[in-house]
């Protein structure tokens, strides 16, 4: 089973994705902000990671890089409110980068093609 860190400051996000990944058969876990998703990835060692972008404390591109120092090799898919970071280069380091949106579907379909899933 497939592992996913999910990380987001708002709640219920995080568990409207922790719900819809679940019933994609993937195994969840949840951190509400940086440090706790640098602890988790350490711990969890997830096979793919979604991040916000806009958190307080330590944001997410700040995650990423991070992240690609302990394992570039994991899949890094960010998630905004905002599609004007796309111009920020710093997010290019990322696997992907999706606008969020009630509709989970883009999400789901991102994630099963980073994690080679037909």
């Amino acid at each position: 089973m497939k592992k996913i860190l999910v990380v987001d400051d708002e709640e219920n996000i995080r568990e409207l994705y922790r719900v819809e990944l679940s019933e994609e058969g993937y195994q969840v876990e949840l951190a509400e902000n940086g440090n706790q998703a640098l602890a988790k990835f350490e711990s969890f060692r997830p096979d793919l990671v979604t991040l916000d972008v806009i958190m307080p404390g330590m944001n997410g591109i700040e995650v990423l890089q991070r992240i690609r120092e302990k394992n570039p090799s994991v899949p890094v898919l960010l998630l905004t409110a905002f599609g004007d970071f796309r111009q920020d280069f710093k997010t290019w380091a990322s696997d992907a980068y999706i606008v969020k949106s009630a509709n989970v579907s883009e999400l789901k379909q991102t994630i099963r093609k980073l994690l080679g899933k037909k």
